[in-house]
């Protein structure tokens, strides 16, 4: 007898196949489609659903960042920092749009420049530099707001803060780990874990996913897409360690296994902020994709998940 409930695709996507925003806690007169006189600002910016994603255009994005990645990584390093500078200014510019339309107003001038700061310091001086391009950039938000307007300064100065730990510095972790041994295919890994968790659990969740894990976060997200994501992340893993870096399986799947729990963790985050802004998508400038944080939402906490579990394979070889 066929299962009469509605199967739950994996998809980091929200609800809906058209563009549309999601449902806002507002009240009903600030929601909608903006009326006569609404500021321009409350205007939500959406971007199509992965699930209706433009294939072509999806793959062709994807190829070019993971080309520019191998670049980066094994040929000429200086574009491996500009890439996740880039990556990581474009990310804050694209939360701090988003708090908007909360009323969080972030100084986006000195916040992405500071996002941009922290990779290419890290991946010059190291963890030292990384510290210290932290504290200039959190000076520049906080002075450049301090000479602004008094009207909602804390929720600025708090909402710069949070764009740029969570985007620029957590995706600098990377470039500490890219200084370390074999540093390059350690980032690859943890990279390529990130992405295989994704698509693996999408791939089993749109086939036979169920049963959702949390259906008020991200409701196509299913429990059975996210054992797809373990074991599809698995086998990554093993191959990595045994053919890349010369370590044991089991570590490979131990690696594996952290790295699968941070990156949804990771997913489960941008999905609880956008739900509560009523947004789809964090920007639109990734065709297919959606905006820069789409695409490394999962990556900014695998890296540091990463970062920590090969520093303890180390220390206890």
């Amino acid at each position: 007898m066929p299962d009469p409930r509605p199967r739950h695709q994996e998809t980091k996507a929200s609800p809906g196949s058209t563009g549309e925003a999601f449902p806002s806690r507002a009240p009903a007169a600030t929601g909608g489609v903006p009326g006569p006189g609404r500021h321009p600002r409350e205007r939500r910016h959406t971007a199509p659903s992965r699930a209706g994603r433009n294939l072509p255009a999806a793959v062709g994005v994807a190829m070019v960042l993971i080309g520019t990645l191998l670049v980066g990584l094994f040929v000429q390093p200086v574009v491996l920092a500009l890439f996740a500078g880039t990556a990581a200014g474009i990310g804050v510019w694209e939360v701090g749009r988003s708090l908007r339309y909360r009323g969080i107003s972030i100084p986006r001038v000195p916040a992405v420049a500071a996002g941009v700061l922290m990779p290419v310091a890290a991946f010059a001086g190291g963890g030292e530099a990384l510290m210290m391009a932290v504290v200039v950039g959190l000076t520049l938000v906080i002075v450049w707001r301090a000479l602004g307007a008094r009207d909602g300064m804390i929720l600025s100065i708090m909402g710069s803060v949070f764009a740029l730990v969570w985007v620029g510095f957590l995706l600098s972790i990377a470039l500490l780990l890219y200084h370390t041994d074999a540093g390059p295919l350690k980032v690859l890994t943890v990279i390529l874990l990130a992405i295989g968790s994704d698509t693996c659990g999408y791939a089993v969740g749109v086939v036979w996913g169920r049963h959702p894990m949390a259906p008020r976060i991200s409701p196509k997200k299913s429990w059975e897409g996210f054992a797809g994501s373990l074991g599809g992340s698995v086998v990554i893993g093993v191959l990595c360690a045994v053919l890349l870096l010369d370590h044991a399986w089991w570590e490979g799947a131990v690696l594996a296994a952290a790295l699968v729990l941070a990156a949804t963790l990771g997913d489960f985050s941008e999905s609880m902020i956008k739900r509560e802004l009523g947004i789809k998508d964090m920007g639109t400038l990734l065709p297919g994709h959606g905006g820069v944080m789409d695409r490394i939402d999962s990556i900014l906490f695998a890296v540091p998940a990463g970062y920590l579990l090969f520093g303890l394979f180390a220390a206890s070889a």
